[in-house]
C-alpha cells in the first residue's frame, strides 16, 4: 500500500523595496492632515515610527527639566520640549528636551538642526533600549555634542559626549553616569551645575 507524503510548504520571504519618506514629504503629510492631533510619531531613518506612552515618571522628569533649565539658562539658549530637530534628510526625531543656540528668529522658520544643538536630552523608561540602540547612534552620526539620557529604569543619568562615526556607525567616546547627589556640568556651559536629584523623579 503506497502511502502519500506531505510536505508542510515553506513560506516565501520576497523582498520587497520600502518606500521611505523625506523630511519635506513627511512635513506635507502631517500638514494635509494625514497624522491625528494626538499621534505621538517621528520620522527616523525615512520611517514613520510611533513613539511610546509616556508614564508618569518619565513626564514628571520632563517637567522637572522644563522647570529647572529656563531658569538657568535665560539669556544663553532656548529650551525646546518635546519638539522636532532635523538630524539628516529622511530623520526628524522628537527628543524630551532640547538647549539650542540663541536665534533671531526663535527657529520660526525651520527646525533646529546638529550645528543648532548644544544638549539634547532623553527620559527613558519603556523607551530605553529605543533610546539607547536607535536614537543615540544616530545622534553621534549626526554630530549632536552632547546627550543625556535620563535612565529612570536604573535611576540615573548617562552622559555621552564626543561623537564620532566609524564603520558607518555613531557611537560617543565618552560614556559616563551620575547618580542621586552628583551634580553634571553640561559641556556648553561651564560654569553650570546640575543636581541629579532636581531631574530624577
Amino acid at each position: 500500500m503506497s502511502q502519500i507524503v506531505r510536505r508542510e510548504k515553506t513560506p516565501i520571504s520576497i523582498p520587497f523595496p520600502v518606500r521611505r519618506l523625506s523630511v519635506t514629504e513627511y512635513h506635507k503629510m502631517g500638514e494635509s492632515g494625514i497624522f491625528g492631533e494626538d499621534e505621538h510619531i517621528e520620522l527616523i531613518d525615512g520611517v514613520i515610527r510611533e513613539m511610546s506612552p509616556k508614564g508618569t515618571k518619565h513626564t514628571s522628569s520632563v517637567s522637572n527639566l522644563t522647570n529647572l533649565l529656563p531658569q538657568l539658562l535665560a539669556g544663553k539658549a532656548l529650551i525646546r520640549v518635546q519638539d522636532p530637530i532635523v538630524l539628516y534628510d529622511d530623520t526628524e526625531p522628537e527628543p524630551d528636551v532640547v538647549v539650542v543656540k540663541l536665534r533671531d528668529d526663535a527657529y520660526v522658520e525651520a527646525h533646529p538642526r546638529p550645528n543648532d544643538v548644544l544638549l539634547l536630552i532623553e527620559v527613558a523608561d519603556t523607551s530605553l533600549e529605543y533610546d539607547k540602540m536607535v536614537k543615540l547612534p544616530r545622534y553621534a552620526t549626526a554630530g549632536i555634542p552632547e546627550v543625556w539620557i535620563v535612565n529612570l529604569v536604573e535611576n540615573i543619568i548617562e552622559v555621552y559626549r564626543e561623537p564620532f562615526v566609524a564603520f558607518g556607525m555613531g557611537r560617543y567616546r565618552i560614556r559616563m553616569e551620575f547618580v542621586e547627589g552628583e551634580t553634571i556640568t553640561p559641556q556648553a556651559f561651564g560654569d553650570l551645575k546640575i543636581a541629579v536629584d532636581d531631574v530624577l523623579v
